[in-house]
């Protein structure tokens, strides 16, 4: 449990109890990303639901209020820093490297924010409005097994927070979160289409970026995240 709770101090703002943790403690923390994604997700879909009681735009206003308090807006940090990032990608090396150290956000950045925080919006409008909300719980789980193969699967950027998590994943970890995912997906088959976003989110990233940093990882959670919840939508509305 103790890696449970060093994940959720790092991934949400959460109150937890103080642990001492070394190097190796913090990276295999990685392995209960997913399980984070669970309590975040049933933040979301509680915070929605009880909008929904009142209207869909509340659901979604609650819904999108609570997902980015609950995670301290850490994901769309690193979003806006890849698109900053990438909008720099066209100069050398050093540049782009340079732009994902910088601090600062810039207008790639925060028109990327805008428009994300916009679809999130929508799409969960959208599913409160088809009464679909339990899926809420599920998708921020599924697009935290995102990092787990990432990890396993590509090249750090640079010697960052990526490089700390470099080698700490087991196949067995990927398996018990895949075959979980198979399992979710019986019953919503548009999560099916995670794996897919996950891996053409890094080849994105080796092609444009040069590989995974610490940003890679919490953009690739937003990605995954509206892209499930639009796949989810796509698939009710033609079944």
């Amino acid at each position: 449990m103790k890696g449970l709770i060093v994940a959720l101090g790092f991934l949400t703002r959460l109150p937890m109890p103080r642990v001492t943790v070394s190097a190796e403690d913090f990276a295999r923390s990685m392995r209960w990303f997913p399980a984070v994604g669970l309590v975040v997700g049933g933040l979301v879909a509680t915070g929605a639901w009880l909008g929904a009681l009142i209207d869909p735009w509340i659901a979604a206003w609650l819904g999108l209020l609570l997902w980015v308090g609950v995670t301290g807006a850490l994901h769309l940090d690193g979003l806006a820093d890849i698109a900053d990032a990438s909008g720099a990608a066209h100069k050398d090396r050093d540049r782009l490297l340079a732009v994902l150290a910088d601090p600062h956000v810039g207008s790639f950045g925060v028109v990327t924010i805008g428009i994300q925080l916009l679809a999130k919006l929508i799409l969960i409008h959208a599913i409160a409005g088809r009464g679909l909300l339990p899926v809420l719980i599920v998708i921020p789980c599924v697009a935290r097994m995102g990092p787990l193969l990432w990890t396993r699967t590509m090249t750090p950027l640079h010697d960052g927070l990526a490089a700390r998590f470099n080698g700490i994943v087991r196949p067995i970890d990927l398996a018990l979160c895949f075959a979980a995912l198979l399992v979710a997906s019986w019953f919503v088959p548009g999560l099916l289409v995670a794996p897919a976003i996950m891996l053409l989110w890094a080849a994105w990233l080796e092609r444009r970026i040069g590989g995974l940093s610490g940003d890679g990882h919490g953009a690739g959670i937003e990605v995954v995240e509206s892209a499930s919840m639009l796949a989810i939508l796509a698939w009710a509305a033609v079944r």
